[in-house]
């Protein structure tokens, strides 16, 4: 038998393995030749940008041999106006139709209204769900998983817990109990979708091995992806990002133009690196110039979903609230930086750094009601001359 022949039939034992259910496989042909086994994915979440991950995943994996063709996508299930269910027509019409409509996904990605079922045999997990529905996920997962399996976070948020913030990625891991990479970046969905270029950053904390694998599984020609081992860092830029750009449709709302703006984000970046450093000693001044940093604070201030509805926030003088703007503008996806100012805001307040922090606060007041929308030009003075 030919070796090509040979290797090509040792492979496809391998994969068969894997689709069986069975435990990683790591074999070797007739001339002793060690076979990479496969890595098998799931993703937990399916919105805009968690459709998009399925996509970028799946065409890699078909790719790569060390990894499962088949990616499993969890779904929380939806009955659609049409009366179907959401899993049912995304496995149908391999398409999103009601968060990532018009994008094909790959033949590769099966949906999965049960999570359990979804993440069974997988050695890789990929979150990405809004975070605060993350705990009650973990403990769903509690005692279902791989004890090999390793994560990755593209979740900007964290939780706010009585003995002091959590990223969500240390959630993870320690409810869990495994290693838990991030990926962030200046990645607006839907221009990712359509194959525009973009770029992100994973965040490790010791294995590089482990974040090489998570780049060779993201990386495409138009999604570019580098790793830096700084979890909490590049975790906070993508958290704390989606605040200042709250304060960006704020002033885009107001219509305060372009310099109001780029002070805002300016001064925003600084608060965010200052807040990081404040939390964890450990984070790298390096990290915010990478894409999970300035790009994409820039991004997110020019056209991510926290800006657009914070600007609606603001025309209407803050007299309907975020809640009811989210339902009306954004179909089912859910916002990010109004929670995490309030999380923020609950940090600050109980450490005493308030006034170390006057943008940050200044955000939550406003999306509480505590202070009119035009309180961020006054922020924005007074902050200049204090600085």
């Amino acid at each position: 038998m030919a070796p090509a022949l040979e290797a090509s039939l040792a492979e496809q034992q391998v994969q068969d393995g894997e689709r069986g259910g069975a435990e990683n496989i790591l074999t070797s042909n007739t001339n002793n030749e060690e076979i990479t086994y496969n890595y098998k994915v799931t993703i937990v979440g399916s919105g805009n940008w968690g459709s998009v991950a399925s996509k970028l995943i799946a065409s890699n994996t078909l790719k790569l041999s060390s990894f499962h063709d088949e990616v499993r996508m969890w779904v929380f299930e939806e009955i659609l106006p049409s009366g179907e269910r959401l899993t049912d027509v995304i496995n149908r019409t391999n398409e999103n139709v009601k968060y990532l409509p018009g994008i094909k996904l790959g033949k590769n990605v099966v949906a999965d209204p049960d999570i359990e079922h979804a993440v069974k045999d997988a050695n890789m997990l990929v979150f990405v769900t809004p975070h605060q529905f993350m705990e009650g996920i973990c403990k769903k997962l509690l005692g279902k998983i791989r004890e090999d399996v390793e994560a990755i976070s593209l979740i900007k948020g964290m939780e706010v817990k009585m003995e002091g913030p959590c990223m969500i990625s240390t959630l993870i891991s320690d409810m869990l109990g495994i290693n838990c990479c991030v990926l962030m970046g200046a990645n607006i969905a839907n221009e990712i979708a359509v194959g525009k270029f973009s770029e992100a950053t994973v965040g490790y904390r010791e294995n590089k091995e482990v974040a090489e694998r998570w780049v060779r599984l993201f990386s495409t020609p138009y999604f570019q992806v580098s790793a830096v081992q700084d979890v909490e860092g590049v975790e906070l830029c993508g958290t704390l990002k989606n605040v200042v750009a709250i304060a960006a449709g704020f002033v885009d709302g107001l219509e305060m133009g372009n310099n109001t703006k780029a002070a805002i984000m300016r001064i925003g970046l600084r608060e965010m690196k200052a807040f990081s450093k404040l939390m964890f000693s450990s984070v790298r001044d390096s990290t915010f110039f990478e894409s999970c940093g300035v790009a994409d604070l820039i991004t997110t201030c020019l056209g991510g979903r926290n800006r657009k509805v914070a600007e609606a926030f603001a025309k209407n003088g803050g007299k309907r609230s975020f809640d009811e703007l989210e339902a009306e503008l954004l179909q089912g996806q859910k916002l990010q930086g109004v929670s995490t100012a309030r999380e923020v805001y609950a940090v600050l307040s109980h450490r005493g750094w308030l006034e170390l922090f006057p943008l940050f606060a200044t955000v939550h007041e406003i999306s509480v009601g505590h202070l009119r929308p035009s309180a961020i030009v006054e922020y924005a003075r007074t902050s200049f001359i204090t600085r």
